[in-house]
């Protein structure tokens, strides 16, 4: 279980939780293996882990992806990542992105009511409806269509 703002981050970020979880590795319910709200007392107010106490960030296995590391995914694992930040359409950011890298964390990368928000949320929803849609759905990551989309969106949130 883990603590999210209700809504349109939790959809969102329960998806990336669950395509995780599917495609790049199991996360299991006996271990603290996920980070979702923590009162900002416990964290500092100019950090990027400050979305945590707005309930729109969550931090998946910081002790195996140390803040301040890069390269702690296999290259495969890396290309599901990519694709999963694709199918959110730029509203998650991927802390392994930052200057100073955290590959454990994910973070609503929009303010509260953006349209993009609250349009991915309404896809994930849909797809939550539908047989063989959504988390754990025969998407193909490796495709070159997707890749080259993928790394578009990521040279695009570079430079934001």
């Amino acid at each position: 279980m883990v603590n999210l703002r209700l809504g349109e981050p939790a959809t969102i970020l329960l998806y990336v939780l669950g395509r995780f979880h599917y495609e790049i590795d199991e996360l299991k319910a006996a271990e603290s293996q996920v980070i979702g709200y923590r009162p900002l007392g416990s964290i500092s107010a100019s950090s990027p882990a400050s979305n945590h106490a707005s309930g729109t960030a969550v931090t998946i296995r910081p002790d195996w992806y140390p803040a301040g590391s890069r390269g702690n995914f296999f290259p495969h694992q890396a290309v599901v990542l990519r694709d999963v930040l694709l199918e959110c359409e730029g509203v998650v950011r991927w802390g392994g992105d930052d200057d100073r890298p955290d590959e454990s964390r994910f973070t609503i990368d929009v303010p509260p009511g953006d349209k993009r928000l609250q349009r991915v949320a309404a896809k994930i929803r849909a797809w939550n409806g539908e047989p063989g849609q959504g988390a754990g759905a025969a998407l193909n990551p490796f495709d070159a269509e997707r890749r080259k989309a993928a790394r578009k969106l990521q040279l695009q949130q570079a430079q934001d």
